[in-house]
């Protein structure tokens, strides 16, 4: 992070200090990779995350993760952390992503009603050294143009492309005023007309469909799909094991509604005074567990329908289990006790417009234990690139906009003109962080197979995914 001391070096005083880092930890140092010979079994890294999860859900979590290396990748964020933590520094923190995999940027609803293109996963946000959420994003793209059946100079080519963009927009972002950098943000529409030109005709198509997809991804879309009428009141549908209303869960307990208004009640002391007075707008409905994404599997997701002038005013809320970030064994301890208000302040202080309404709680479980969780709208039109029909050209254009955004986000909390000044205008660390990825791809394969090993031995148990 900017130290706010060392903020206030001169320009030329902080860009001097990024060109000395490069004696630390020269640029081309960072493709220079392999795994340490005391390296952790990365089976036993997930069987490790697997014992604070839901038990029932752990196979399924395997089964998501076996379905390709690109998604073992997604959900091996604490298996890189480990291997990510000998590389070089050069000294520089940020507010880290923390899994910064390319399915993880997307367009979402600003509090404006625009389209804004960000990084939109902070389960494991952290302060931390830049180069990590480079270097997730960059193995990210070899492991998915592999996927796609891209040739090794194909996949080369676009991680140098995004680096290049990355290095580029901090250099534009150095030039900039503190202010001009916050208020700094990728607007979809701006990024729609960039990608029609540079991507194609046909991916063009795709792109404006899938905006049109993500606009429609919002309350009014939960409304139609996730409810149902039971005796004249909605209540939320139930589809285990992807969803289940909490009165499936804690069958006969009359005091669940209680704790969970209870719930509700603290998670609204997080918010500023005016949302406050949003939400209390809204009375409690249903809620319901709900499954999410790959690596989530497992930790708790709850969904919470509350209803405003009508029936026709719904809230959805998604209450989500945060656990201490994969990264914090390597970088600074956390700085808050409640790991719930890690993530809503680290997303704050790296996304240029965040939801209204995050916030975070402590809750006590059915079990008694105390879990932390933040909170955030549900589908407020949320959503992410289609990567796995993109053509070598698209994929590139992608990476450069992925690249470009990191470095906005980056930007908002770390020492922008010592990370440009350290990188500088050649592209010694773009050969560099395109060599890394190739060798780290290597790896998650060998580290994917050891995963489908493990399941082939009985070692871990995995569920049967539904037919598509």
């Amino acid at each position: 992070m900017l130290d706010p001391k060392q903020g206030h070096r001169t320009p030329e005083e902080r860009a001097a200090a990024g060109k000395a880092a490069r004696g630390e930890a020269p640029r081309s140092s960072h493709g220079e990779w392999a795994p340490v010979d005391d390296r952790a079994d990365p089976v036993e890294l997930l069987e490790g995350q697997a014992t604070s999860r839901v038990g029932q859900l752990v196979p399924l979590r395997y089964a998501r993760m076996l379905a390709s290396p690109f998604t073992f990748y997604r959900g091996a964020a604490a298996v890189m952390a480990a291997d990510l933590a000998a590389t070089p520094r050069s000294g520089f923190d940020v507010q880290l992503c923390g899994d910064a995999h390319l399915s993880n940027f997307g367009a979402y609803a600003s509090p404006d009603r625009e389209l804004v293109f960000d990084v939109n996963d902070f389960d494991e946000t952290l302060p931390g050294p830049w180069e990590w959420d480079v270097m997730r994003l960059a193995a990210s793209l070899s492991v998915a143009g592999r996927e796609r059946g891209f040739k090794r100079r194909k996949r080369l080519a676009i991680v140098a492309a995004m680096s290049a963009e990355y290095r580029a927009a901090m250099r534009r972002l150095a030039g900039l005023g503190n202010l001009e950098v916050w208020y700094t943000k990728m607007d979809v529409e701006a990024i729609a007309r960039g990608w029609e030109s540079a991507a194609g005709e046909r991916e063009a198509v795709t792109f404006r469909r899938n905006l049109a997809k993500t606009r429609a991804k919002d309350r009014m879309r939960a409304l139609s799909k996730l409810t149902r009428e039971v005796d004249g009141e909605l209540r939320l549908v139930s589809e285990p094991p992807l969803i289940v209303p909490l009165d499936e869960l804690v069958e006969g307990d009359e005091g669940v509604e209680e704790a969970v208004l209870k719930i509700i009640a603290d998670y609204r002391d997080t918010l500023p005074a005016d949302r406050r007075a949003l939400l209390d707008g809204y009375r409690f409905v249903d809620a319901a567990l709900k499954v999410v994404g790959v690596g989530s599997v497992g930790t708790r997701a709850f969904v919470v329908l509350m209803l405003g002038r009508d029936s026709g005013d719904p809230l959805f809320l998604q209450a989500k289990e945060a656990q201490r970030s994969v990264l914090e064994p390597y970088a600074e301890k956390c700085a808050f006790e409640n790991q719930g208000e890690r993530v809503v302040q680290g997303q704050r202080l790296t996304q240029a417009a965040s939801d209204i309404l995050l916030g975070w709680v402590k809750a006590t479980g059915i079990d008694g234990k105390q879990r932390d969780f933040y909170v955030r709208q549900l589908w407020d039109q949320k959503g992410s690139a289609k990567v796995e029909t993109m053509t070598p050209h698209a994929l590139t254009a992608y990476a450069e906009i992925c690249g470009a955004t990191l470095a906005h986000a980056h930007a908002r909390g770390g020492d922008r003109i010592a990370i440009a000044a350290y990188l500088g205008k050649g592209d010694t660390f773009d050969r560099a962080l395109a060599a890394f990825a190739e060798s780290y791809a290597d790896q998650n394969e060998r580290d994917y197979e050891a995963l489908k090993a493990a399941a082939a031995a009985g070692r871990i148990e995995v569920a049967e995914l539904p037919a598509r």
